[in-house]
Formats: C-alpha cells, sequence, structure tokens
C-alpha cells in the first residue's frame, strides 16, 4: 500500500480537501433531526406558524449548502482518483516496457494487460470511493450516536448496543472477502489469456476446425472465473440482510420504548421522530460503508497484484555510462555462448561460438526448434545468454547503454509486427528523423514502393490496428523497410522472406545486399536458397553450430545442410 499512496502524494491537498467537505456536509446533515424535532415540539405543538416558516428556511439553507459541500468533495475525490490512476498506469506501462523479454514470459502477457487495465480501474474506484465515503460514514455513524444521546440517553441505549454490531458484520465480510477477490483477479488473468490467444490464433483454429474444443476450454475458464466470483458476492451479499435486520430490529425496539415513554411523558414526540431519523442516518451510511468495503476489497487485491508488477525488477541492467563501440574490431564475436529459457530449461543454444566482421554477409539455417531465433534474439540482448559471451564492435553486449546498443542493430522480426497509424508513423520508428526521399528508398529496396504508390494516400496510408489492412507479404516488406531506414551497422534478417514470392526475395534480396555492404549482414532461413549469396553459412541442429562454410562447402560437408538443399530441389529450386 505505501507504493500506491506514493502515487496521491501528488494530490495531497486535494486528497485532504474532499474527505473534509464531505464530513462538512455530514455535520449539518447530523443537525437536520434536532431542527426537525424542535419544528414538531415547539412550531406544530404549539401552533407557531412563524417559527415552522423559519424551521423550513432553515432546512433548506443547510441543504443548499450541504449540496455545495457535496459537490465540491465529488469534484476533488474524482479529480484525485483519475489522476492518482492516470499517474500509476503511466509508471506501470513504463515499468512493463522496460522488462527484457524473459520477465514478460515469467509474469505473462494476458497478466500484465490485467493489471494496467483492470487493476487499475478497481484502485481508481477505491480511492474515489474512499476519499468520498471513508470518513464521512463512520463520522455520520458515531455522530448520529452522540447526538442521539444528546436527545435521549435511555433510549440512545439502542444505537451503544447496534453500532458494534454492525462495525462486526463488516469486519467479518471484509476479513472473508479480501482473499476471495484476489483469487477472481488470478481467475480473470486465465479467461483473458485465452481470448488473447483465440484472437491471436484464429485462422488456425478455424483451419483445424477447432471451435468447438477451444469454447469449451474457455468455458471452462469462465465458469471457474464465475464461480470464485459467485461465492465472493455470495459472502459479500450477506452483509446487506444483516445489516437490515440489525437496523430493523434497532428501530423496532427504539420506536416501542419510545412510545412507551411518550405516553409516560418523559419523552417528546419530536424527540422519537429524531432518534428514528438517526436511526434512518446510520442505516444508509452502513448501506454506503458496505459498498465501500466490496469495492476497498476488490481494489486493495488489484493493488497487491499491481505492486507485485512493480516488484518484477527488469532482469536486465544497463549502465548509465557505458562503452563506445570499436567499428574497427569484428562486428559480432559470440564465445561459448548458452541460452536456457527458465532456471530449470533444457538449454535452446549450446556452446555456441562464431565471430562476424563488417562488410560480411553471414547466414544461419536449421531445422524447426534448431536454435535460429534464439541465436539472433542474443544480438540485440532480448535475452541474455545465461553463460558465455556475446561481443558487439570490441564490448561485452552488457557494456552498452540501452540507445547504443539499440543504435548498433536492427532487426526485421520473425512475426511481422505494424502498429495502427500511417505508412509514414511506422517507417518513422526506424528513423524518425527520415525524410520522404529515404523513407521511397528504404520502401525501393524492400519491394513495398509499388504497393505504396499505387495507394491513394501514399506514406500517409492509414495502416489498420495489426496490419490487417495488409498481406502477409506487405507487412513482411514494410517491417524491413523500416529496419533498413535504420541504417544501423548490424542488420538481422529473421527469416524475413517467408512470405514472399521467389521473384520479390530475389529482388528484395539483392537490393538489401546493395545497400548493406559496409554493414554486418545476418539472414535466418529455412532455405537454401535464400542464403546462396552469404559469404558464410552456419549450419544449427539442436541447438550447436554443425558445421559452417558456403553453399557449395555445406553441400559437401553437412548432411543437414544437403538434405534441406534436396528438400527444396525435389518442390523447385526457390532461389
Amino acid at each position: 500500500m505505501k507504493l500506491m499512496l506514493q502515487y496521491l502524494r501528488k494530490y495531497r491537498l486535494i486528497s485532504i480537501l474532499a474527505p473534509l467537505f464531505k464530513m462538512a456536509e455530514a455535520l449539518l446533515e447530523l443537525f437536520v433531526p434536532v431542527v426537525v424535532k424542535n419544528m414538531i415540539d415547539v412550531g406544530i405543538t404549539g401552533r407557531d406558524t412563524g417559527y415552522i416558516a423559519k424551521s423550513t428556511a432553515l432546512l433548506a439553507l443547510m441543504a443548499l449548502i450541504g449540496l455545495s459541500f457535496s459537490i465540491t468533495a465529488q469534484y476533488f475525490s474524482a479529480r484525485a482518483a483519475v489522476g492518482f490512476s492516470s499517474d500509476l498506469r503511466q509508471d506501470l506501462f513504463r515499468h512493463v516496457t522496460s522488462l527484457s523479454y524473459a520477465d514478460i514470459d515469467k509474469m505473462g502477457a494476458s497478466a500484465l494487460i490485467t493489471r494496467l487495465t483492470n487493476d487499475t480501474d478497481l484502485a481508481q474506484n477505491g480511492v474515489n470511493l474512499t476519499l468520498r465515503l471513508l470518513l464521512r460514514s463512520p463520522f455520520v455513524v458515531f455522530g448520529a450516536v452522540i447526538m442521539a444521546f444528546t436527545v435521549d440517553a435511555k433510549a440512545a441505549g439502542v444505537f451503544a448496543g447496534t453500532v458494534p454490531a454492525l462495525g462486526l458484520a463488516v469486519f467479518l465480510v471484509m476479513f472473508f472477502t479480501m482473499p476471495l477477490y484476489k483469487k477472481v483477479q488470478e481467475k480473470l488473468d486465465g479467461v483473458l489469456g485465452a481470448v488473447r490467444e483465440n484472437l491471436n490464433g484464429v485462422r488456425v483454429i478455424r483451419a483445424f476446425s477447432k471451435e468447438t474444443a477451444e469454447a469449451e476450454a474457455f468455458r471452462q475458464k469462465n465458469e471457474a472465473l464465475f464461480s470464485v466470483s459467485f461465492f465472493a458476492g455470495k459472502i459479500s451479499s450477506l452483509l446487506n440482510p444483516a445489516t437490515y435486520i440489525l437496523i430493523n430490529f434497532a428501530m423496532v425496539l427504539l420506536i416501542w420504548t419510545g412510545a412507551v415513554r411518550v405516553n409516560t411523558g418523559a419523552l417528546t414526540q419530536g424527540a422519537v421522530v429524531a432518534l428514528y431519523n438517526y436511526m434512518s442516518q446510520i442505516l444508509v451510511e452502513l448501506i454506503k460503508l458496505m459498498n465501500l468495503v466490496v469495492t476497498i476489497s476488490r481494489a486493495l487485491a488489484g493493488a497487491k497484484r499491481i505492486e507485485a508488477a512493480f516488484a518484477v525488477k527488469p532482469a536486465m541492467d544497463f549502465p548509465a555510462h557505458g562503452a563506445s563501440p570499436d567499428l574497427s574490431a569484428p562486428a559480432l564475436e559470440l564465445r561459448n555462448a548458452f541460452l536456457a529459457y527458465g532456471e530449470n530449461a533444457e538449454p535452446s543454444l549450446r556452446d555456441v561460438s562464431l565471430t562476424a566482421e563488417r562488410g560480411t554477409s553471414i547466414g544461419v539455417i536449421g531445422a524447426t526448434g534448431a536454435g535460429k531465433t534464439s541465436l539472433i534474439g542474443l544480438i540485440p540482448r532480448f535475452y541474455d545468454a545465461t553463460d558465455g559471451e556475446v561481443r558487439l564492435f570490441g564490448h561485452n553486449i552488457k557494456d552498452y547503454t540501452a540507445e547504443t546498443l539499440q543504435g548498433l542493430v536492427a532487426v526485421v522480426p520473425q512475426k511481422a509486427a505494424l502498429l495502427s497509424g500511417t505508412v509514414r508513423d511506422n517507417l518513422r520508428w526506424g528513423n524518425e528523423n527520415a525524410t520522404d526521399a529515404e523513407m521511397e528508398a528504404a520502401l525501393e529496396a524492400a519491394q513495398a514502393l509499388s504497393f505504396i504508390s499505387e495507394k491513394p494516400d501514399g506514406l500517409d496510408t492509414v495502416i489498420e490496428q495489426g496490419g490487417r489492412n495488409l498481406s502477409g507479404g506487405q507487412k513482411q516488406r514494410l517491417t524491413a523497410a523500416r529496419a533498413l531506414l535504420k541504417h544501423a551497422p548490424i542488420l538481422i534478417l529473421d527469416d524475413a522472406y517467408s512470405a514472399l514470392d521467389a521473384a520479390t526475395e530475389r529482388a528484395m534480396r539483392q537490393a538489401v545486399c546493395e545497400r548493406n555492404k559496409e554493414n554486418l549482414l545476418i539472414t535466418v532461413s529455412q532455405r537454401t536458397g535464400s542464403l546462396r549469396s552469404c559469404d558464410i553459412i552456419y549450419v544449427l541442429e539442436d541447438g550447436g553450430i554443425t558445421a559452417a562454410g558456403t553453399h557449395e562447402t555445406l553441400l559437401a560437408t553437412s548432411p543437414a545442410y544437403a538434405f534441406i538443399y534436396s528438400c527444396e530441389e525435389g518442390g523447385g529450386d526457390r532461389g
């Protein structure tokens, strides 16, 4: 909770003013039954119309002032709550984006999305209601008890017995519901994860006619969420009838004792009405307090999960002042590098060593699961080697700042990723200062200028979320153009030709090689035809390099490479 309270410091003043205005409103509310009592005992009993008119005017004035206090308090509490959640969400998003791939893999994308959305909304609602009701409701409850004693001490004894019983009921419900609402949020993670997987893989699911199976799997997760939510709801719902039973029992007892004492002349009719009004105020405030308890229980559960996300420290540390790259040194050196995704997982890369200079092109090939993408993930430091060393331009990769490292390596990922916006917006991720001419040159090299030029808006063509208004090949070419604009000394093409036809691939490969003559070009592919022009090709098997050489050398010395080549030749040469 300390972390959550830090975000209210910026709104300290209005966070104090909001409950103060609410308490001022509550104070006026506590005096209303006293005014009504005097109106009955003095004005109505004595048939004093002037006194009745004055009392009515006083009630109207109190209502107007109370309304202004209430509106002010609502504004301050809403302003503090919205500002709190906005700052919290911004910092949480910044923290999430600072995490490494390994950290995100460990926590899960769906869990992080829940923390950024649902959990933060719960925390916002909790802050809002807390500022409005946490002090007001107890103040009215205890104030009503005190005011009842000023009206009649004997009758007010009913209040003294009722309030502790109600407080115990509220505490018990809160004690049992807080852990349940934490489980609700955990089950919600599972539901969101299932939705996310199904939306991302909807084509695969339909292609294999797995809609029924996935619907059943989702039903099970949804029912698990329903079961926990329903149970928590049943516990919370006990507070409402328990409150009404206790309050109504107290009211019956109050009216019965009050009527007896009115008959004996020990109590006035106005006093009975005032006591009844105080009991009604307690009922209303306890209902509000009940809703507050439920909201706070859920907010605290969400806050703990948010704090748990903040507690995850990035596994990668970047120095504040890093090394400067030596462009005369080897562009890339891997020294006995290992990589495992998890503490107890089997290594995906085993004892990999290689050296590459600028101005050369190297290829990486291997069967599915051989470790190609794992190898590529080490170079831009998406993952840290669990053992061994990765060096770029004469320095360990860990010695560079994040900005320096990002400037050294450009990656065309295996899965093309575009963001909603225009073509120009997406290309400027590679170089925010790129001119239209530079963008067009990059598009031309990536074989994308032709279809972009055909569109009416050209570079201002809108790309929908995830690039869903483009074909797979178009997305892949735009992703390549974005990387080319970066002009990084190391360019990595991770299976960047997989969605292209043979002619487009050949033209793009030649153009990319021409643009990167002075840089290190690393091409990852499952096709030998995409790597024939590379200066050296590395063959990966089971996470290790089993052979290295030119296309012709590997055909003679590497059975794995020769097998891949023969499979391609059997189905037609793609080179």
